[in-house]
């Protein structure tokens, strides 16, 4: 699926990212934006082998939960100034995308799901 590929991809961003935040961010956003963007793919590869529309459409909703807590961690990097902006402004460029991608495929589930 094109959106888990691309949420593959902003984990690899966010990943790269990481590396030049400080060192003492490690077990606080470094982790927490790890996880996020780790959970995100993950969510969508989850729900997909779900049995059900409905329960596909729940694991997508966690994985757009989880796209709005990454996008949180990164824009509080921004407000202090951490990492390469540049890095940053990617991120955010690919998040915006996977988040509207996971959007519209969740949305389709659940109109699959109700018409099944």
């Amino acid at each position: 699926m094109k959106v888990w590929q691309k949420a593959m991809y902003l984990t690899d961003l966010t990943y790269s990212y990481c590396k030049d935040l400080p060192a003492d961010e490690r077990f606080n956003l470094i982790d927490q934006i790890n996880r996020c963007s780790v959970s995100i793919a993950s969510n969508i590869a989850e729900g997909s082998g779900k049995r059900t529309n409905t329960h596909n459409a729940e694991f997508l909703s966690t994985s757009l939960s989880s796209s709005y807590e990454l996008e949180t961690q990164l824009l509080i990097c921004r407000r202090r100034g951490y990492g390469h902006s540049d890095k940053l402004d990617n991120c955010l460029q690919l998040f915006d995308e996977v988040q509207k991608m996971i959007f519209a495929f969740r949305e389709h589930v659940i109109n699959k799901a109700v018409i099944s």
